[in-house]
């Protein structure tokens, strides 16, 4: 039986919940989605490209895409998206620690980071399916043919 890691399965459960919101969400949802993206990417790529530097890159990278998600919670004010930065911040502040500390990577720092990545997909989901709904009550209320 092949091997799976928690973290690949975490990432393809974000990249399926990304491509939900493209596919159902609002230009919020969207746009979000499109960071997270683009956030995974450079994650997983920094293994291989820098794998001496991983841990900096993936602070800088969370830290940057937090910075960006800001911009896009002040521009379009979703709620959701509150939960996001939250969670965003809890991450940023997870790597922050372990750098200063230069505490290697462990099983709590695994634990937390999935749970707090996992967390903001479900964000992002939520955001979706909340704005597709929304999408839906006015197109029936104006009786046009819903898609």
């Amino acid at each position: 039986m092949p091997h799976v890691s928690v973290g690949s399965l975490i990432d393809v459960f974000a990249v399926l919940g990304a491509l939900f919101a493209i596919w159902k969400g609002e230009r919020a949802e969207r746009t979000a989605a499109t960071i997270v993206i683009v956030n995974i990417a450079i994650g997983e790529s920094s293994k291989y490209l820098a794998p001496g530097s991983d841990e900096i890159i993936r602070l800088v990278n969370d830290g940057l895409t937090a910075l960006v998600l800001l911009g896009v919670t002040v521009r379009y004010a979703a709620l959701w998206m509150g939960g996001v930065m939250l969670f965003f911040a809890a991450q940023f502040s997870l790597h922050a620690f372990y750098l200063v500390v230069e505490r290697p990577i462990d099983y709590y720092f695994a634990l937390v980071n999935n749970i707090d990545f996992i967390g903001i997909i479900w964000c992002l989901i939520f955001g979706t399916v909340v704005a597709w709904r929304r999408r839906l009550r006015l197109v029936q209320a104006s009786g046009a043919p819903a898609t």
